[in-house]
């Protein structure tokens, strides 16, 4: 695929993150793209392909997979949990997704985590309101009415969650891309019982919430990322600061949701491999390397 125009991918970043509305989005691409045919041409590039989000099958003999309920937390707040067979216990993982909800991709990426050896609940931050719908635009619309400390409060339950399940040795990480890269700040800055956290280009918290993490940190940026990279410097300096443990790592050349291997324009397959090796590696360190798996 040849590359798309990097002012298209930015106008695209806005409209995801809630800048303008389709309407408008799709005006402004009609305009950098030189004709509606061209820009109706271009969109399916770039937005999410779910037909390629099977890296794992949903299916795989590996694997168990269920639905289930979060205890202690707000009302119908669900996830998507998913274990090797067998009864060794694992260390857990939170999968936090981006602000299009529990989608195939974030399911995935759960099944992913679960292969590797992690129990893994693939959290739906949009249960409680009813769940992720399929059309993405709804559901950007959901997270972005969704206030973000309540959002946190719920993805905090879930730790405790895994922390106590039966089939977890009670250390936890969260991983989590965009929004959810977000809410892996957050949330360390609120819950001890999270070990580590892997924000993929998440907005960090104010200097002022540093000194409530206590979880190990890992933090991949995306070089070509303005908008998240603007509180890189202020977030490190606090994090130095207050002592706490962590790692950074900026992926040069590459875009916002750079992982996203469902995005043609934005999914950089060398960034998002040494990402996912570095991310397990810590995991390991800080949970304990988990039983394989198979």
């Amino acid at each position: 695929m040849p590359p798309i125009d990097r002012e298209i991918i930015q106008l695209y970043d806005q409209f995801t993150h809630g800048a303008m509305d389709r309407r408008a989005f799709m005006e402004r691409l009609t305009r950098l793209a030189g004709s509606t045919a061209a820009a109706a041409a271009m969109l399916p590039l770039l937005q999410n392909d779910y037909a390629r989000a099977e890296t794992v099958k949903p299916d795989d003999p590996r694997l168990v997979s269920s639905e289930v309920a979060v205890p202690e937390s707000d009302a119908g707040l669900k996830g998507y949990l998913v274990g090797a067979k067998g009864g060794e216990k694992r260390p857990a993982v939170v999968m936090i997704h981006e602000n299009r909800g529990l989608n195939p991709h974030i399911r995935d990426m759960t099944r992913r985590a679960a292969l590797a050896g992690y129990l893994t609940l693939g959290i739906d931050a949009l249960s409680p309101e009813g769940g992720t719908p399929a059309n993405e635009d709804a559901a950007r619309d959901m997270i972005g009415k969704l206030n973000p400390e309540d959002a946190a409060r719920r993805i905090a339950a879930a730790v405790r969650f895994l922390a106590s399940h039966p089939q977890s040795t009670g250390k936890v990480g969260a991983m989590g891309f965009c929004w959810g890269g977000g809410q892996v700040n957050r949330v360390a800055s609120i819950e001890p019982a999270l070990a580590a956290g892997v924000a993929y280009y998440g907005v960090q918290v104010p200097a002022e919430r540093v000194g409530g993490i206590r979880a190990a940190l890992l933090l991949h940026y995306a070089g070509k990322d303005d908008r998240i990279n603007a509180g890189i410097p202020a977030y490190k300096a606090a994090l130095e600061q207050a002592g706490k443990t962590f790692e950074l790592h900026v992926y040069e050349g590459v875009d916002h949701a750079f992982n996203n291997d469902t995005n043609a324009a934005r999914y950089n397959a060398a960034a998002a491999g040494l990402a996912w090796q570095r991310s397990l590696d810590f995991l390991a360190r800080h949970l304990g390397k988990p039983p394989a798996v198979g």
